[in-house]
């Protein structure tokens, strides 16, 4: 049966036998189980299994895990793959020393659509004279309410647009600022 150890900086190395992974050396844990890995995990900050986890090769890093059972899970499947040849040898995992964030794509500019409640809703409050609460609701079949949330939420808080609320002739008139 495959035995595994973890030393203080997090290096995983599978071992042919438990005599083999007893006798590599002091500082380190023991464990062959899935089970066992859980055990030893409990004392450990959560922090210890995100870096554990993003040592390993191939996998995708994470900045938590949801659990402590999701995180020893993942890294018990993670680790199966460092089975040890036979004849006393041992394959490690070692802790990546390179930066641990990947850095975020640039994501792409949005593609504006033109027959959309938004681009509605921006043509008409782009007008001389703005649009009124009910000819938004008109254009767009929405009530007072989601008209009203729409233009706070998704024009100026989302979109970052400046959008203008005055009163005329006793109804609610919405403006974009140039």
């Amino acid at each position: 049966m495959t035995t595994y150890t973890i030393d203080a900086e997090n290096n995983i190395t599978a071992f042919a036998s438990g005599k083999e992974a007893e006798s590599s050396g002091e500082g380190i844990e023991v464990f062959a189980t899935g089970k066992e890995l859980a055990g030893l995990s409990g004392k450990w900050p959560g922090a210890r299994l995100v870096e554990i986890w993003n040592s390993l090769p191939g996998v995708e890093a994470v900045e938590r895990f949801t659990s402590r059972k999701v995180a020893v899970a993942r890294i018990w499947k993670a680790i199966q793959n460092l089975e040890a040849a036979g004849g006393g040898h041992s394959r490690t995992a070692a802790v990546n020393k390179g930066g641990g964030k990947k850095k975020a794509s640039p994501k792409a500019a949005p593609v504006q659509r033109k027959n959309t409640k938004t681009a509605k809703v921006i043509a008409l409050l782009r007008g001389t004279k703005g649009a009124t609460l009910k000819a938004i609701m008109r254009a767009t079949g929405w009530q007072a309410h989601s008209v009203r949330g729409f233009i706070s939420g998704q024009l100026g808080k989302k979109m970052g647009l400046h959008v203008r609320s005055i009163e005329r002739d006793g109804e609610r008139v919405y403006l974009l600022k140039p």
